[in-house]
């Protein structure tokens, strides 16, 4: 008799496969990757589905031992594509040489923002993720400025990927159940993202002004920026007041001081 894996690493197991073909399906970049990597497949209810997209090489990184052993069990077919590992630390690469990929996956709530940091590494090679979140960090990756939950998460998804909450999902189709409601959340490439050159000051730039959120960006940044150069009205502001390409502005801004 198979034994069904414990929940680990803070996963909850989907078991409705109707939301699991729902998952499946937000995918519409389908055509522009050939690859696609599934985060903590679990007991497999998601890939069931991902697995059936003709001219798609599905693979999976899984933390927990006794699930891959699971999903080996009830995929043999796909048991070579399946890793053990911790999705964090692992160098996708060495799946993928890199080519584009699409990331997809029933993320584990407690290392769910983890993930999507981890994805923005990979950013140009991911021109979408779908994912379940809790409610509340789909609202955060979404939250629009001027906003108590629009913060360093929310711009730099938003930096890079147009970003939606798709659906909503009870906390009833998985085991165990959570104690939250979740949401699924599609991202896909904006066409017009910052240029290399400026990424990481855009992320430093956003990492101080949010840091010290009640703070003016004047008073923020000014161990980054000199006092006569904050001609800006932008420094006026505080954080959560600058939209995405106000940061993108402003990060330009401070580059050309230089």
């Amino acid at each position: 008799m198979t034994v069904k894996p414990k929940k680990s690493f803070g996963q909850h197991f989907l078991h409705d496969e109707n939301i699991a073909r729902k998952i499946a399906g937000s995918l519409t970049g389908y055509g522009e990757y050939n690859n696609l990597l599934e985060v903590g497949p679990g007991m497999g209810m998601l890939s069931k589905q991902l697995l059936k997209m003709p001219g798609m090489s599905w693979h999976g990184i899984e933390y927990d031992k006794e699930s891959v052993d699971y999903f080996v069990e009830q995929f043999p077919h796909a048991a070579s594509k399946i890793k053990h590992g911790d999705f964090l630390k692992y160098n996708l690469n060495s799946l993928f040489n890199n080519n584009k990929f699409g990331l997809i996956g029933n993320f584990p709530y407690n290392i769910s923002t983890q993930i999507v940091f981890k994805a923005l590494e990979y950013r140009n090679q991911i021109p979408e993720i779908v994912g379940m979140f809790q409610k509340e960090v789909a609202e955060r990756l979404a939250s629009k400025h001027g906003s108590k939950t629009y913060g360093i998460l929310s711009v730099l998804c938003q930096t890079f990927y147009d970003v939606e909450i798709l659906f909503r999902v009870s906390e009833k189709v998985f085991y165990p159940p959570p104690n939250v409601i979740s949401a699924v959340v599609r991202m896909k490439t904006k066409n017009n993202a910052i240029d290399l050159a400026c990424e990481k000051k855009l992320f430093e730039i956003v990492k101080i002004a949010f840091n010290q959120r009640r703070k003016t960006l004047r008073n923020a940044l000014k161990q980054s920026v000199a006092k006569d150069d904050m001609s800006s009205g932008l420094f006026d502001k505080r954080a959560e007041q600058l939209s995405v390409d106000d940061f993108k502005m402003l990060t330009e801004y401070i580059i050309n001081l230089k």
